[in-house]
């Protein structure tokens, strides 16, 4: 049993320490922070707890008045981020609206007051980047703005964020315990521009994330939960993965860390390509990427209404993918457009059926039938002194499904032997949309077999 978690969220115009804090909190490097205005933009979710109470924080882009559009916030990107800090207002239990104790009150925090007074919801005044004493006792000029007791504190050095704790955890709701289950997770991965965040809203049905033409917009990886065919599941949206020579210092640089991250806790990646681009080196570098992570895959080939076709256009898209992916054969493809809404069911069927796949155990019994059955069909190549033999195997993981095989010679398993037997597996067994790991141990023979 578990406490459904009360949220809060914190709010404030661009650059005064937001994610610092939620780094703090979290007590992890989630959300990217650099000293750059406008470089959080999405809802950003995690978790922490304050002396035995339990609560979930979003970190939100700043909130800029249109005086201060430029090119590093440009006017759609702007307007958008503040489209997505008020969903985040209407999600919270509490508000936490963060100023700059160093800069002191702008015109910016007067409209940011304005928008948190009329959401109706508690809120928490956090003056940040008060290191020294007249830092601290300047924070008092923040009760101009009409929110209530302004507390000083560091995000940078961690003070004061305690009577700040103390001063959120007073504001929250009790909430009833509830079980909490282990959502299976999907990651929605790709280059830039490929089309991940509108894929995400249309499986979510909602603008969860900033979806523009502007390449790299999203930089954070976002979880949502949602409801798929009665089953809650977790889809994490990532940052595009550029090539390595592409990859910009700072916020692009851990934005891809971000994405190989969110590839290591998902149980399927969701690989996104591009129709109208084909299929690329790096399309196939981030499917590699999957692959020796050990997690399912499912190729979305998104885009599909851009593409000019005929009765064999899916198939010379299938010819293709094969000679660029020719190391997972065993992925399934779905051809969608996010735009339109063509297929984006398909993919959560198909992602829903890999998951099990991946988790799926075959008995100790039907596994040494299929060995049986292959080493009858095919038996292996030996070496001129010794008779390599199988005794028996076991499935001994899943996620991915991991099989080791009893012989009196494992360094005598030639690599196409094992690629063999595991079609044959795959052949009877299935096995969709996840790799399969063989392993092969040393055991003596068993008496009757000496």
């Amino acid at each position: 049993m578990s406490t459904i978690k009360p949220t809060v969220a914190i709010i404030g115009r661009p650059n005064v320490g937001k994610s610092t804090l939620f780094n703090r909190l979290v007590g992890e490097r989630q959300a990217i922070v650099e000293d750059l205005p406008g470089t959080t933009r999405d809802r950003l979710y995690g978790d922490t707890d304050w002396n035995g109470v339990e609560f979930s924080i979003i970190d939100t882009g700043g909130l800029q008045d249109e005086r201060d559009f430029d090119a590093l916030a440009p006017r759609e990107i702007a307007v958008r981020t503040r489209n997505q800090a008020e969903i985040a207002i209407a999600e919270a239990d509490v508000i936490l609206f963060v100023v700059d104790g160093k800069e002191g009150v702008t015109s910016s925090d007067h409209d940011v007051a304005e928008l948190v007074r009329r959401s109706g919801k508690p809120v928490v005044l956090g003056v940040n980047k008060a290191e020294n004493e007249a830092r601290r006792e300047a924070a008092v000029e923040f009760y101009e703005l009409g929110i209530g007791e302004p507390i000083a504190f560091s995000a940078l050095h961690g003070t004061g964020t305690g009577d700040l704790l103390d001063a959120i955890v007073r504001q929250l709701p009790r909430r009833e315990e509830v079980e909490e289950p282990d959502y299976p997770s999907f990651a929605i991965v790709g280059r830039p521009n490929v089309g991940k965040s509108a894929l995400l809203n249309a499986l979510l049905g909602q603008e969860r994330t900033i979806v523009s033409e502007v390449a790299g917009t999203t930089r954070d990886a976002i979880d949502s939960i949602v409801t798929w065919d009665d089953t809650q599941v977790r889809l994490i949206d990532t940052a595009g993965i550029r090539r390595r020579g592409r990859i910009d210092v700072g916020v692009e640089k851990h934005s891809v860390l971000r994405s190989m991250r969110a590839i290591d806790r998902a149980d399927v990646a969701l690989v996104v390509l591009d129709a109208a681009e084909g299929f690329t080196a790096q399309d196939a570098h981030i499917a590699g990427y999957v692959i020796e992570a050990g997690k399912g895959i499912v190729f979305v080939v998104n885009k599909w209404d851009l593409v000019e076709k005929n009765s064999n256009t899916m198939n010379e898209f299938r010819e293709e993918a094969a000679r660029t992916f020719q190391f997972a054969p065993f992925a399934p493809m779905v051809f969608v457009s996010a735009l339109t809404g063509q297929r984006v069911e398909t993919i959560k069927q198909t992602a829903m059926r890999v998951y099990r796949e991946a988790h799926k155990r075959i008995s100790t019994g039907e596994i040494n039938r299929i060995l049986r059955d292959a080493v009858t069909r095919h038996p292996p190549p030996s070496r001129p002194s010794r008779w390599l033999k199988f005794y028996y195997a076991t499935q001994a993981d899943v996620a991915p499904p991991r099989f080791v095989f009893f012989c009196n010679d494992p360094e005598a398993v030639h690599f196409s032997y094992q690629r063999y037997l595991e079609n044959v597996l795959r052949e009877r067994m299935g096995f969709e949309g996840t790799p399969i790991i063989l392993q092969f141990r040393g055991r003596r023979a068993p008496e009757r077999d000496r």
